[in-house]
């Protein structure tokens, strides 16, 4: 059988966990590659390692060279410094803003008609660095953390609710980071809006976790980052776009006048399918949601004046 060639710049346990994912779920054929190359072929050959005992189809090699991803259908980038206790995403924007740079000056050469996905931190100001230093087309460079913030929402609405997983669906747009704004009228619980579920203070429990799940997991670990809810966001994108599914989820997408916001890399749902990004999807909004969502796009353009 013939899979789809995925590469994941960054050898860490972001990139690592989000390979293992891709070959459980019989997705792609993947490349680890890192600036430890020893690094990424340690853990493709650990993972190999595996094959016979879990049976998946699909293969992965690690490298340090450039060379060996080229033609790659999906480059997913979590090469970066993780948060450590008290840092913001932010705290990390001009060592990860070079680790970016390098990026794309390898990657996009060697790939340049595959279709990006942007995990480095912050996450939505990267995303915007890169396309405008890629020349790649909007529909071809996206970021992850909207799946993510979704998946954390939906967790503490099942926390809060005591709701089975899969009866929930959860929607969170905005800046990857304390600016994001999760939607409680556009999530539901067994088809009925969340708004109808819970009362207001509950909700605001719900949002107040979901918007400071990251920083708990940070704090918990001490010496590092989320690695698996993420890496299963990463997947959660690949597949939608290696099966074509059109498949709605919140993603980093370019905004052209989209929710009255111009020229800016931000949460959205938007769908996916071979070809990347199909179509930003735009929501009916209320006047405070809107509101909430335009002062978040105002966050990350100030981070993205202050890279320069």
């Amino acid at each position: 059988m013939s899979y789809p060639k995925v590469t994941i710049v960054g050898a860490g346990n972001v990139g690592a966990s989000a390979g293992l994912l891709l070959l459980l779920k019989n997705l792609a054929n993947v490349v680890l590659i890192d600036v430890a190359e020893g690094l990424a072929r340690g853990k493709a050959l650990d993972l190999m390692h595996m094959r016979s005992n879990e049976k998946f189809g699909p293969t992965i090699s690690g490298t340090g060279d450039y060379a060996d991803t080229a033609d790659s259908d999906i480059v997913v980038v979590t090469a970066g410094v993780p948060r450590k206790p008290g840092m913001t995403r932010e705290d990390l924007l001009d060592v990860n803003a070079n680790i970016v740079r390098q990026v794309i000056a390898g990657a996009v050469p060697a790939s340049p008609n595959a279709i990006f996905i942007f995990v480095t931190n912050p996450l939505d100001v990267m995303t915007n660095l890169a396309y405008k230093l890629s020349g790649l087309p909007k529909e071809r460079l996206i970021g992850m953390g909207g799946v993510l913030d979704t998946a954390r929402f939906a967790y503490a609405i099942a926390q809060q609710t005591g709701a089975a997983p899969g009866s929930i669906e959860a929607l969170v747009v905005g800046a990857h980071g304390e600016a994001m704004v999760p939607l409680p009228r556009f999530s539901t619980v067994n088809g009925s809006p969340l708004t109808d579920v819970l009362d207001a203070e509950k909700i605001e429990t719900v949002v107040r976790a979901a918007v400071q799940g990251g920083a708990a997991v940070v704090e918990l670990l001490q010496t590092g980052s989320a690695f698996y809810a993420p890496a299963s966001s990463i997947a959660a994108m690949v597949e939608a776009i290696v099966t074509n599914s059109d498949k709605t989820l919140s993603v980093c997408a370019k905004l052209e006048g989209e929710y009255g916001i111009d020229d800016v890399y931000m949460c959205v749902p938007a769908r996916l399918g071979t070809s990347g990004l199909q179509q930003v999807v735009e929501l009916d909004l209320n006047a405070k949601e809107l509101a909430q969502l335009q002062a978040s796009a105002t966050t990350i353009q100030a981070s993205v004046a202050a890279l320069g």
